[in-house]
């Protein structure tokens, strides 16, 4: 199997390529440099795989949520690529991405991503048999006060969204995390791992079928509401 993978929600810009479960990758925290440099850390490892695009069976793509233009523009390299090779994609949550990488602290992982606004992005997920994460509940923005967590007295927190509300956040907790990082982004090699064992199950999807996810469709406050806070 030879999957290109592709994470560009958050800052950071990353491009992976697992050839037979060996990940190679390029990463780079880059804000507003993501259009410029995915292409060419695309080609930089298709060029040390010594492999063409057209040998690559997938396409997995960091769906989202995230920056809105970010989110955007992974999932248009991801289509462009796919439709032109015709091979399937894997959208994956840029959320689940940022949790796989977290350490196996033996707790429930919770990954944030500052939504600005005074909102964060949250998803709650637990690993399992085969070392990758699953859900256990449904992703969500929002402010901190209203995040709701399913029961578990241990939590890792990782993502941007930890040093921004961190006090917020340490409230909706049970305890102190077993470990704590605000300085993780989603990265195209997590990104990669969890697409294998969907294109394994059959899940890649028509180019077209890809689609990003935002959770909310607004990019700003208004005045009224920046006075109001």
């Amino acid at each position: 199997m030879k999957l290109l993978a592709i994470e560009t929600a958050t800052e950071a810009c990353s491009a992976a390529l697992s050839i037979d479960g060996r990940i190679i990758e390029r990463s780079e925290i880059a804000p507003r440099r993501h259009a410029e440099l995915i292409l060419p850390m695309i080609e930089s490892l298709l060029a040390e795989a010594g492999i063409s695009r057209v040998q690559l069976d997938g396409v997995a793509v960091g769906r989202g949520p995230g920056a809105f233009t970010g989110v955007r523009l992974a999932i248009a390299v991801a289509q462009g690529l796919a439709l032109a090779l015709d091979i399937p994609v894997v959208p994956v949550s840029s959320l689940a991405a940022l949790a796989q990488d977290a350490p196996d602290a033996g707790a429930s992982i919770l990954a944030v991503i500052d939504a600005r606004m005074g909102e964060v992005y949250a998803g709650a997920f637990r690993r399992i048999s085969d070392g990758l994460v699953e859900a256990i509940g449904e992703e969500s923005v929002g402010q901190t006060n209203s995040l709701t967590l399913p029961q578990d007295p241990r939590w890792c927190v990782v993502g941007t969204g930890w040093d921004a509300y961190r006090d917020a956040l340490a409230a909706r907790l049970p305890a102190p995390p077993a470990f704590a990082d605000s300085a993780r982004y989603p990265q195209a090699s997590a990104v990669a791992r969890l697409a294998l064992r969907q294109f394994a199950a059959g899940l890649g999807v028509p180019p077209e079928q890809a689609l990003p996810v935002y959770l909310r469709d607004k990019v700003a406050l208004t005045l009224e509401e920046q006075r109001a806070r």
